[in-house]
């Protein structure tokens, strides 16, 4: 088979869509990654090494791993000084920003996957936008559904975009029912331009998320059941499959490895994508914070100018500043970790079996937060918008030294390197 696979956004979300590639790869099909082109580099190595989550890393002797590159970056538009003041802007600001910012890139985004994706015998793709469905519209393969968050309704918990911890059974279904139709006044009419102009279709009936579920297109979920249970109310086509890990062959520089062993696991420190108003005073805030809990810092992502020294020179002696690293490598070496909350970060972070302090921006990250405490594997989420020294080296000093919670991440960390979501996802497609 060939196979298409949809991975716009962060590399939270980009990395699990390789592995789950890398895994089909081994079982023969030839895939197609469509992403930004910043992760060429990463699909190439994968393709390379044919390795697939709780993999051997051996070559892949039948399919293919291709990169399908997009010139449209979703991710650089986060990153951008507009864009951030777009995700600040509130409600309205927000409803006005999409049009101005994300619809003129949109056109030539669907004429791009259009293109990758016409020969594939499946595509699977996200929920938002309705990609799978459209093309499945236009060239009759079947898709299936990638959520990163258990964002199927359920009584269970609301939406995961939503940051209360319950409504009740009925308000938490009514949760998902709110977040979808938010979706659609956002992205309706555009959607049905754009079938119109590029994919020559008519306008969609019955909504991006209706029309799924009243076809039962298969959704795989990754995530862990135990980090999630699954809940009750979900249909047979909703799977929580494990998190789709990627085994790469990453080699650290010679400067960190010799940080880490010139003294106790430090504290990773970074926030992905997410990118704080006054990024500078957070980094002032984040040192004296791990100074003040007297812990060592691995530090990524941010002007860290109290290191004493720029990206990759080691910084000052407690303090060392990467650029670009294997998350997988470098979490298990570390004493705890303080990130964003994103999907993928967390994942990776409980699978390494140490305790997380989340600090979330905004979307899904503070249901990631408040799940990394539920599980005891963390302590509670500290929003990035109330980040204080104190406050942060309380919670830095209570992962490092807390016996019971760190205990509780290595065991949950133990149950979760024992899954092969890969593979289950690989069973529920039948492939």
């Amino acid at each position: 088979m060939r196979v298409a696979i949809l991975a716009f956004g962060s590399r939270g979300d980009t990395q699990p869509c390789v592995a789950l590639g890398a895994g089909l790869v081994a079982r023969g099909h030839r895939v197609a990654v469509v992403a930004a082109g910043r992760y060429g580099g990463l699909v190439e190595e994968a393709g390379r090494y044919g390795a697939a989550a709780g993999g051997t890393g051996r070559p892949a002797t039948r399919g293919t791993l291709e990169f399908s590159p997009i010139g449209v970056d979703p991710l650089r538009i986060v990153e951008s000084e507009e864009g951030q003041a777009w995700l600040r802007s509130g409600p309205a600001g927000f409803v006005r920003g999409f049009r101005r910012i994300v619809e003129p890139l949109a056109e030539r985004l669907v004429t791009e996957v259009d293109a990758a994706c016409a020969d594939a015998d499946l595509v699977l793709s996200p929920a938002l936008g309705g990609f799978g469905h459209h093309l499945s519209e236009r060239y009759g393969m079947p898709y299936a559904l990638l959520h990163f968050q258990p964002s199927e309704p359920t009584r269970a918990f609301p939406n995961p975009l939503v940051p209360l911890r319950t409504l009740g059974p009925w308000g938490n279904r009514a949760s998902y029912a709110l977040v979808e139709g938010v979706s659609g006044l956002l992205l309706g009419r555009m959607v049905d331009r754009l079938r119109g102009r590029v994919l020559e279709l008519g306008p969609m009936r019955g909504g991006m998320f209706r029309r799924a579920r009243a076809d039962r297109v298969p959704v795989l979920c990754g995530v862990s059941p135990s980090v999630v249970t699954r809940p009750a109310d979900w249909p047979g086509h909703v799977h929580l499959t494990g998190y789709w890990g990627l085994d790469r062959r990453w080699s650290p520089p010679t400067e960190l490895e010799a940080f880490l062993e010139a003294g106790p696991p430090p504290v990773y420190v970074g926030f992905g994508s997410m990118v704080p108003a006054d990024p500078a005073a957070t980094a002032r805030t984040v040192v004296a914070a791990l100074r003040a809990a007297g812990v060592r810092g691995v530090l990524q992502g941010l002007p860290y100018g109290g290191t004493d020294g720029p990206p990759g020179s080691g910084g000052a002696d407690d303090m060392f500043v990467i650029g670009d690293a294997d998350h997988a490598w470098l979490f298990p070496r570390t004493a705890a970790v303080v990130h964003h909350g994103g999907a993928g970060t967390t994942g990776t972070a409980l699978r390494a079996g140490v305790p997380g302090v989340v600090c979330p921006f905004f979307s899904d990250q503070p249901f990631w937060g408040a799940r990394v405490a539920a599980l005891g594997a963390g302590p509670a989420p500290l929003p990035v918008r109330r980040l204080t020294a104190e406050d942060l080296a309380g919670r830095v000093a209570q992962a490092v030294r807390d016996s019971g919670m760190r205990a509780a991440a290595a065991r949950l960390g133990e149950r979760l390197r024992a899954e092969d979501g890969v593979a289950r996802a690989c069973e529920v497609l039948g492939v």
